[in-house]
């Protein structure tokens, strides 16, 4: 059944809204200069060998970063790392200050996150304006065990316990 291009892009749009996303933080070092962004498609691939993917745009300011560097990095935040995460999805100014530090295979990596993982790009996919990334883990820390950030329905939240355990 064919359909119009954007019929349901509307649709689309708010049912991701309302699908809530860990937030993280991708890093790269290109030609010396550090690039981030604020990404909620992180996904883990598979735990042996460990890999995740990401998807993002082709027309991001930093995608020529991820397009032709070797090493990136994956930082999860939590609930104190709100700041951060607007910090690197709305300014230019990601990385003045101290809040970061070039780390294994010279990518920047985020001070005071829940983890962060370093890796070495295995495939980049695109399509149309967007692409989807692979990369095997070589490096990572895990930090302090918090609540995470979320992303939900346009603002940021934190997890709400059950009274249910699996």
């Amino acid at each position: 059944m064919a359909s119009d291009d954007g019929v349901f892009e509307g649709t689309f749009k708010e049912m991701f809204r309302r699908h809530a996303a860990g937030v993280a933080i991708i890093t790269a070092n290109y030609d010396g200069v550090p690039f981030g962004f604020t990404a909620t498609s992180v996904a883990s691939l598979s735990a042996k060998p460990p890999r995740f993917t990401f998807n993002m745009a082709r027309s991001s300011s930093s995608w020529p970063a991820i397009a032709n560097t070797t090493y990136i990095g994956v930082h999860m935040l939590g609930l104190e790392n709100q700041e951060l995460a607007d910090r690197f999805a709305r300014t230019s100014n990601r990385f003045e200050g101290d809040h970061w530090e070039l780390g294994p295979h010279e990518v920047p990596v985020l001070k005071d996150v829940a983890g962060w993982l370093i890796g070495r790009v295995q495939m980049r996919l695109s399509f149309e304006n967007n692409a989807i990334v692979v990369v095997e883990v070589v490096e990572g820390q895990v930090g302090d065990d918090g609540m995470p950030l979320l992303y939900h329905s346009g603002t940021y939240s934190k997890p709400a316990p059950l009274d249910y355990e699996i």
